[in-house]
Formats: structure tokens, sequence, C-alpha cells
């Protein structure tokens, strides 16, 4: 009879168990797609066709896993519905709880008459360390200039709130009206970015249609390359 009772007790036990680890490790179906918060694109002729510029948020909201393996998918259409433009751009991991800005450029032989920005489908990886390690890497004194072309001419600093040095960040600027709407961005890289010692960006955003009026100007900076290498940056925050 006891050790029926004991029987009964360490399934019971196993059951509670099985049921917080459940909990606990979500599978691949319980987690979150990754949300195209925003997109803007612009169209603007060039030398050799059109000039397609485009500029995306994507957000995880998924506090403990980072979404890889992403690749968006931009595509341009003409009046007529036809396909004119199309290009694949692989895209760095989008980190837990957080968001990925990206830009991107591309020519089209035809002009496109509207410019959709989509993705596929995250593959999922569980991170190491507490969101709150993963502090952003601030950027200051960003200053915005029209040139006389129409372009934007970006710069600033970007700073390192680790300890070690970052070796590659890639610094995006998103261009905003006085209502905060997306109007178009661009991207650089800047190279051993060291703690104390922060480097000067500079990047050009063109491609807006003339008499856009731009309010803001939002400059995020992340770490560049392989996951492997990332988590190492990453685990500066301890």
């Amino acid at each position: 009879m006891i050790q029926r009772s004991r029987t009964v007790s360490l399934l019971a036990l196993g059951a509670i168990c099985l049921a917080g680890c459940s909990s606990e490790e979500p599978t691949q179906q319980q987690l979150k797609p990754l949300t195209l918060m925003e997109q803007a694109s612009n169209v603007v002729k060039s030398g050799d066709g059109y000039a397609v510029t485009w500029a995306a948020v994507l957000a995880n909201g998924n506090p403990w896993h980072f979404g890889e393996h992403v690749v968006a998918s931009v595509v341009g259409k003409d009046a007529g519905g036809r396909e004119v433009f199309r290009m694949d751009q692989p895209l760095d991991a989008v980190p837990p709880g957080g968001s990925l800005t990206f830009t991107g450029q591309g020519t089209a032989t035809a002009k496109p008459a509207k410019v959709s920005v989509d993705y596929r489908p995250a593959q999922w990886r569980q991170a190491a360390r507490v969101p709150s390690a993963f502090r952003p890497f601030p950027a200051s004194r960003v200053q915005t200039m029209r040139q006389k072309d129409g372009s934007y001419l970006i710069t600033g600093y970007v700073a390192n709130p680790y300890q070690l040095p970052a070796s590659s960040l890639v610094v995006s600027a998103l261009l905003r009206d006085g209502a905060g709407k997306l109007l178009g961005g661009g991207s650089t890289f800047v190279d051993d970015v060291q703690a104390g010692r922060p480097p000067r960006f500079i990047l050009t955003v063109a491609g807006l249609p003339p008499g856009t009026k731009v309010g803001r100007t939002e400059v995020v900076a992340r770490t560049w390359g392989r996951p492997r290498a990332r988590t190492r940056n990453w685990r500066w925050a301890a």
C-alpha cells in the first residue's frame, strides 16, 4: 500500500514538472511571428532606369527568442499590376522583444507604381541572456542636412555601452515627417567601436519626392555579422 502511494506521488510530481517545463519553454507553434511595423519606399528616375529605395521595421514579440535567417522580399509592380522589380534581402537577427530596422536600394528597368516589402518566416533560437542584457548602442550629436540635389546627409556619433570593442556596427537612419510617419532611410557601417571612443558615422538618404518635409531623424545602431559573433558581443553586458 505504501509502495503504491509512493508511485502515485512520483507520477503526480512528474506531471507537475512537465507542465511547468512546457509553460517555460514555448514550442515553435506557440512563438509569435514577426510583425512588419512600418515600411516606406521611393522611386526616382536614374541614369540606367529607376532607383528604388526602401526602409522598414520588423518587430519581435517573443521576449526570449531571436528571429533568425529572415529574408525580406521587396516587389515593385507597374500600374497594370505587372511585376517589374524584385529583390530578396537577407536580414540580421531580430532581437528578443525588440525590433530590426533595415533599409535597401535597387534598380528597376521600368517604373514601379507600387513597391511593397514583405518577409519570409523566421527561424527561432532561444536567447542565452535576459532581454535587459541587450543594451542598445546609443547615437548622439545627430545632424540632418538637406543637400542641393534633394538628398539628406546624416552625421553623428555612436557609442559602445559594453566593455569590449564591437568589430562592426550597422547604423541606420530613418527620416520621419512631423507626425512621425516613416518617409525613407539609409544605412552605413562603422568598425572597431570601442568603449569611450565613439566613432563618427556619415550616411546619405536619397530618393525622397520633391517637397518632402523631414520632421525628425531616428538613428539605430546594432551589431552585424554571424549569430555566434553577435551573441558573444551581447555577453559583454555581464
